[in-house]
């Protein structure tokens, strides 16, 4: 996939910075979303929270590796956070959940608000019909990183109690860089 004049974010956090191409053509009503946050300046001061390694997921059968963050508090949007929104599986965009893919984290479909996650290596568990989430209708891919995967190493390679980061990492600022 190549930018063709797609969206473009820079995540500036307390370890470096990443940046990544999302699809508006692939996942509009998703790409949508995180725009709107990113537009709102409502993931500023944000942390990246969690980090799932081969270590920390002795309970589940299919094990992933990613780092989530953006969950912005309700108090801080007017009047509260954006409503969730709909699903769109991998299955309708045709997005994968490859190193360096960005997508929402949800509980059930339509649940998804400001939380994204990025893969660490390749992650098809967490497409349409993957595992990892019992409904298996996956998650909503939307972009992907296109510099910085080393930042986004560092932090999945933090200290960590369960999956919780310890501390946090601070997500400084979130801007469209095109």
């Amino acid at each position: 996939m190549t930018s063709g004049g797609n969206p473009r974010v820079l995540i500036a956090t307390s370890l470096g910075d990443i940046e990544v191409e999302v699809f508006p053509d692939r996942a509009p009503i998703t790409v949508e979303n995180f725009l709107r946050y990113v537009d709102d300046g409502l993931y500023d001061g944000t942390a990246f929270f969690r980090t799932v390694t081969m270590e920390n997921q002795p309970n589940s059968e299919v094990k992933i590796e990613v780092v989530q963050g953006g969950t912005v508090p309700k108090d801080r949007a007017y009047p509260s956070t954006y409503p969730p929104i709909e699903h769109e599986t991998t299955q309708e965009t045709g997005l994968r959940h490859v190193d360096g893919a960005i997508s929402m984290a949800r509980m059930k479909p339509g649940t998804a608000t400001s939380s994204f996650f990025i893969c660490i290596g390749d992650q098809p568990e967490l497409d349409f019909g993957g595992k990892r989430n019992p409904d298996m209708q996956g998650f909503a891919a939307y972009g992907r990183v296109t510099d910085g995967m080393d930042v986004v190493k560092e932090i999945h390679r933090q200290p960590y109690e369960g999956q919780r980061l310890q501390p946090p990492i601070e997500i400084r600022t979130v801007r469209r860089i095109n």
